[in-house]
């Protein structure tokens, strides 16, 4: 990790201020990869074309992506009953992602953002836990990742929660800098570096970085369901741990249909092995639309499987900053999908049985936040 008198490499011919030493310290700056990443974009190793999968790819195969059963059917309710004894035993805990740059509500942290009245995403996101624990008869811990631009807020909301009698903790993910497109260091008009929070792909690096997962497995915690706190319908759902369980693999991914404009990732097989590929890393003459559903960012991964060092990508992500084309580069949470045996779980997007009700900015909260409401109402979070 990070030296204390820690100085920019020699093409950046800049030292840092001892208050961005300190931030870097603190959320765990990794000053070697950081120098091996400049190096790969000065000599025009990383970009839009390095990001972009060789293998071959296509779309998943028949049967690569499974339906969960419909609500009140035998085979729903048997994967219901298998998450609930799960739940009861203490095997599962959860993981929601409230990091971010805190950049789309006005510099407020979405996590504290009001959904309903007097509700915000991170306080309904722990009432559905809550709801959902106590129908199984058990109780999960919430562990939530931040970043060191939400750490101070969502640490203060979780220690309030705990304080209310549920188990709620934070953890930080790690920290980089920008940098311009040849390579050099970013500085923005107060001729300071610009720091920002290298995407949830540090979850499994920052789970055994900070003793979490350590914990959660001498806990006998055997599985993590993870989500995103603006993603309300991706509630804590008994049948989707059933269905997990029931696969007999590592990880399980929710997937939804696609709908028009969705970016992002979906399933494929990369030389044969069915994975999650972010739509930027797929070949260019790949049809993108052969594939009909889409990656929700909601998991289930098993604790003793992710306990290892993975060899994940660096993608050069470009960024517009104070008016510059910027590059960052980020890991992807999808990516352990490549590494660990995937099961792919066909979700519903919308409506009562919805799961896929991102909140991206405060328009789009506007839009959906009826909607968000009466799905948390009838799952007893509201």
């Amino acid at each position: 990790m990070m030296e204390n008198n820690f100085a920019m490499t020699q093409d950046a011919g800049l030292a840092l201020s001892p208050d961005m030493n300190a931030l870097l310290e603190r959320y765990g700056f990794d000053r070697e990869t950081f120098e091996s990443l400049c190096a790969r974009l000065a000599a025009g190793q990383a970009g839009d074309a390095q990001n972009r999968l060789a293998s071959p790819v296509k779309a998943p195969d028949d049967g690569d992506v499974l339906p969960l059963p419909a609500p009140n059917t035998k085979a729903y309710a048997a994967l219901q009953e298998r998450g609930n004894e799960a739940i009861r035993d203490g095997k599962v805990a959860a993981v929601v992602l409230a990091g971010g740059m805190a950049t789309r509500f006005g510099g407020v942290v979405k996590a504290a953002v009001d959904v309903a009245p007097g509700r915000s995403f991170l306080d309904l996101k722990l009432a559905d836990i809550r709801a959902s624990a106590a129908r199984s008869g058990g109780r999960v811990p919430v562990y939530l990742m931040t970043s060191f631009a939400t750490d101070a807020d969502v640490t203060r909301m979780a220690e309030q929660a705990s304080k209310e009698g549920q188990s709620v903790s934070a953890f930080a993910q790690f920290i980089s800098l920008r940098l311009r497109q040849d390579g050099s260091l970013f500085r923005g008009r107060n001729e300071e570096p610009s720091p920002y929070a290298p995407g949830h792909g540090d979850l499994s690096v920052a789970l055994r970085a900070r003793g979490v997962l350590k914990r959660l497995v001498e806990q006998g915690v055997e599985l993590i369901y993870m989500s995103n706190v603006d993603n309300l319908a991706a509630t804590l759902e008994p049948a989707i741990l059933g269905a997990h369980l029931a696969s007999g693999k590592q990880i399980s991914v929710e997937v939804a249909d696609k709908a028009k404009g969705d970016k992002g990732g979906a399933p494929a097989r990369v030389d044969g092995v069915l994975q999650i590929v972010e739509g930027f890393r797929f070949p260019k003459d790949f049809d993108q639309d052969s594939i009909p559903v889409f990656n929700t960012n909601s998991f289930v991964i098993n604790t003793r499987a992710i306990d290892r060092d993975f060899d994940y990508s660096w993608f050069a992500v470009t960024k517009e900053v104070e008016g510059e084309s910027v590059i960052q580069f980020e890991r992807l949470v999808g990516e352990l999908t490549a590494f660990l045996p995937c099961h792919c779980i066909g979700v519903t997007r919308e409506g009562p049985e919805g799961r896929f009700m991102p909140v991206k900015d405060p328009p789009e909260l506007e839009t959906r936040r009826d909607a968000i409401t009466q799905l948390l109402a009838r799952r007893g979070a509201i």
